[in-house]
Order: structure tokens, then sequence, then C-alpha cells
């Protein structure tokens, strides 16, 4: 059986913390709890330094901390060359199938000319915008579609019709939602709309344990839900 710790001092959907870490999450190494596997939920300027505590212990990693930047995204493929780590914008079984059923959607209906909107709710203490789940949903219908998109996330300083090559992205926030997320595909007199509300954070755990224990059992490498899901 595999041993797990998580860290998580100021991400919402934490359940299991390093008392050190939750102290002060810039310095993972206080951390002595034995593990074979660290879930973080934490925060973007926190997952560097884990990165290297990973490294440093030989210790699997899953990162589902969103809002990356571009230095700590590459900091974490380098860090994958030496252990096992998997990244997710989002630790849902469901929303992962929801990455799939989105993209085949996408290669239908785009000829039939219908448009794309992403639309994401969450709570007003979420300080990221648009969530990383809303961008990751994007993300895959690109890919799909061969990057044929551009993303637009604010059409209030333009007065001008809206392109087929873009895809709307929106955020809202208020309340205690726990996260919501609509991909609309709008065509001439019908519109289909793939979504997923998440009721309770308990969903990003269970999923967050099950990538845990899949990766475990891994080599050093960059892994990802799809491969947890397989």
């Amino acid at each position: 059986m595999s041993k797990g710790s998580g860290l998580a001092p100021t991400g919402q959907a934490g359940a299991f913390f390093c008392p050190a870490a939750q102290r002060d999450p810039r310095h993972p190494a206080e951390c002595t709890v034995d593990a074979d596997v660290i879930i973080d939920f934490s925060t973007a300027t926190a997952v560097p330094a884990l990165l290297d505590f990973a490294k440093e212990k030989h210790i699997s990693v899953v990162v589902c901390t969103t809002a990356l930047s571009d230095e700590t995204q590459a900091k974490l493929e380098e860090t994958a060359k030496s252990v096992a780590v998997l990244k997710s914008a989002n630790m849902s079984i469901g929303v992962n199938l929801l990455l799939d059923l989105v993209q085949r959607a996408a290669q239908i209906l785009y000829d039939a000319n219908f448009d794309i909107e992403v639309v994401e709710k969450h709570h007003n203490q979420k300080i990221d915008a648009p969530s990383g789940t809303a961008m990751a949903l994007a993300d895959a219908i690109n890919t799909a579609m061969d990057e044929k998109f551009h993303y637009v996330y604010d059409r209030s300083q333009k007065r001008e019709k809206r392109e087929r090559t873009e895809i709307g992205i929106h955020a809202i926030r208020g309340g205690n939602i726990v996260g919501e997320h609509d991909v609309i595909f709008a065509g001439r007199d019908e519109v289909i709309t793939l979504s997923h509300h998440a009721s309770s954070r308990e969903v990003f755990a269970v999923g967050a344990v099950k990538a845990a224990k899949f990766l475990a059992e891994q080599p050093a490498g960059l892994y990802s839900m799809k491969e947890v899901l397989a």
C-alpha cells in the first residue's frame, strides 16, 4: 500500500496537511511525513519549492494547482525526468471525461457552423480567472481541431461580430460555488451544452487519491489523468 502526503496550505480542495507546509508553503522541506506520493493542492507560488523537494527526496507528486507560470511548467517537466509527476487542471473524474467529450463534439459541430463558448463559475475566494479547467477545456478543443482557434476573454473593448475561429471564455465568481463548467456549442436554431457541476470538493480528493495510487507504481515521467482513467 502506498503512503501519501498532502500539501494544501491555501488551496480550497486540500484535505490532508503536513503541519509544517500548512504554516509556510514556501518551505516543504520542513515536512517530515514519510510518503511515496505527494498530492499538491496549494498555490502557484508554492509549486517550485515543492518540485525541488520531490526531486531531492525521490517522491512522486500529483500537482493539482493551476495558473502555473511558464517557468514553473518548465520546472515541472524537468522534475518529471527524475520522478513520476502527474499534472491535471482538475482531478474530477467527470471533468476528465468531459475533456474527451468536448473534443468529439467540436470535431462534429464546427463543420456544421456551431460557435463554441466556455463558461466557468466558482466561489468568491478563487483568485485566478479563467479557471485552469476552463482553459484545459478550450485547449482540448483546440488540440482536436489542429490549433485553429484563438481565445477571447473580453468583448467589451471591441464592437465587431464574433469570428468563427474564436472560443469565448468567461469567468463568474460568487458565493460558495464549488465549480461549474459549461461548454456551449451554439448553432442555427439549436444549442448543445456539455456541463459538469461539482457540488462538493470531495470529487477532487477522490480523483487525486486515485491518481496518487496510480503514480506510486509508475517510473519517472510526466503523466495526466488520461493515463489514470485508461
